[in-house]
């Protein structure tokens, strides 16, 4: 193990991006369950945050796609901040199918300290690449992106675990 990492030498990238995926998620619920909030729903209030900032009052769908969340979690997480005072849900005028969400003043003023919170943190963890500004940083946001736009599919490639039918030895 490397003590300044903590993380064995040998780590795979999927390791280090779980370790490193894990770390902001627990320093994020910590920072902002004080505002109570979990960083699944600071995650939709951040987004509900930007998104009304710019002029969009969302869908859940909407949401769900914007955060990489599931639907169905996007409204169970939407229905628990309702109930807090954070969120709103309305039907869309123009889909009554669906649900569109926007912050509360509650939410906004709650949101708004979260973000804070939040940006501290991210300050905190991006300062060895030099922070937020620094070149390293832009550098690995890209990376990051990248690999964001990569299509998973877990049935293909060489780690596929073959379907059992298929497996059946020939005589």
């Amino acid at each position: 193990m490397s003590s300044a990492q903590s993380v064995p030498e040998n780590a795979t990238p999927g390791f280090l991006v779980w370790r490193l995926s894990m770390k902001w998620r627990v320093s994020v619920d910590r920072a902002v369950g004080p505002l109570g909030l979990t960083h699944a729903q600071y995650s939709l209030v951040a987004s509900l945050y930007g998104m009304h900032r710019d002029g969009v009052r969302p869908s859940q769908r909407r949401l769900a796609d914007h955060t990489g969340l599931e639907p169905l979690y996007v409204s169970k997480l939407a229905r628990s901040l309702e109930a807090a005072g954070i969120v709103d849900r309305t039907r869309d005028p123009a889909d009554p199918r669906a649900v569109q969400l926007s912050l509360t003043e509650e939410g906004r003023e709650i949101t708004g300290r979260a973000i804070t919170v939040v940006q501290g943190l991210l300050e905190q963890l991006l300062g060895p690449l030099g922070g937020l500004a620094g070149d390293r940083t832009r550098a690995f946001s890209l990376e990051l992106a990248t690999l964001l736009d990569v299509p998973l599919d877990p049935h293909a490639g060489a780690g596929a675990v073959p379907d059992a039918t298929s497996s059946k030895e020939q005589s």
